[in-house]
């Protein structure tokens, strides 16, 4: 197949149908480090018992499978994008994530939903091509309830040798933290050394967070954590520090992956709001530090 990036901006994906029960919403918020006092996410029978805003990110991996699923598997028969060069899976690496509410998820899906995945924007650079895909959670009717972009570096890629970059749409844009302002929050929490065990279990079975011998051999020492469980951890103390642990108050929330964490770690979140008090809605920049290993390991965070 030819290479031709420009072609494969605005590719739209195959649909995939995507399903979750509250069994899935409960083992998610367990996966993201939700405590005892977080009955709301925890506890079915609680009067105020919610989807955690950040969910649907688990369901472009788990699809509508109720078992596990072999994540190999589903790497290597992934769709062709025409225009795109072929990429080495395992060099294929999650830059950022973000997710958008529209609307309160229902507790269970129940028929027809799905995730419309298209390509939104394409970056060429002398280390690889990143790939910006947007997904849209949408039920039987067609109705949206969240928007979410994932930015993949694809390390190694080769393409144009021209340094390519074009972009239809984007993630919502995030505020520098303030050098000269401490944080107006920080919470720090420990992650359970069995934080991948139960993170995998909402449908992202890469071996690599569970099998010693595969992050041994990636230079990692061991298993990593999922980024996209730590990527819930700051949600969890975004939510609660500036939303009053309110479901529906997490409207957008984002961030950009850029070092590993280990089951076990201390992650500390540094929250700022970026807008005045009397805002309607209240703007916030964050970054997480993985106190264990002293980096950063989530920058550019933005929440509203």
């Amino acid at each position: 197949m030819s290479v031709d990036l420009a072609k494969a901006v605005g590719y739209q994906l195959q649909d995939q149908p995507v399903s979750w029960t509250k069994k899935d919403l409960l083992l998610y918020a367990v996966g993201i480090g939700a405590k005892k006092d977080d009955l709301a996410f925890v506890y079915e029978l609680d009067k105020s018992f919610a989807a955690f805003s950040t969910y649907p990110v688990v369901l472009g991996l788990k699809g509508s499978s109720t078992d596990v699923t072999d994540f190999n598997k589903n790497v290597r028969q992934g769709e062709t994008v025409p225009g795109l060069p072929k990429f080495d899976p395992s060099r294929i690496v999650h830059g950022s994530q973000s997710i958008e509410s529209l609307k309160p998820l229902p507790l269970e899906s129940g028929e027809g939903w799905k995730l419309k995945k298209r390509i939104i924007g394409i970056h060429e650079n002398k280390s690889g091509v990143i790939v910006d895909t947007e997904a849209l959670l949408v039920d039987g009717n067609g109705v949206p309830y969240s928007r979410m972009v994932s930015a993949t570096f694809n390390v190694g890629g080769k393409a144009t040798g021209e340094k390519f970059s074009k972009a239809l749409a984007s993630a919502p844009s995030s505020q520098p933290v303030p050098k000269d302002k401490s944080p107006d929050y920080a919470v720090s929490e420990t992650t359970s050394e069995e934080q991948a065990i139960i993170y995998r279990l909402s449908g992202d079975f890469n071996p690599l967070h569970i099998d010693p011998r595969i992050g041994q051999r990636a230079g990692f020492g061991g298993p990593i954590l999922h980024g996209l469980s730590t990527f819930g951890f700051a949600a969890r103390a975004v939510l609660k520090t500036v939303g009053n642990n309110d479901s529906t108050a997490l409207l957008a929330f984002g961030a950009r992956f850029s070092s590993p964490v280990k089951p076990g770690d201390v992650l500390e979140t540094s929250i700022w709001k970026m807008s005045s008090n009397t805002s309607a809605v209240v703007e916030v920049a964050f970054s997480t530090k993985n106190l264990t290993s002293g980096k950063v390991c989530l920058g550019a965070g933005m929440a509203r």
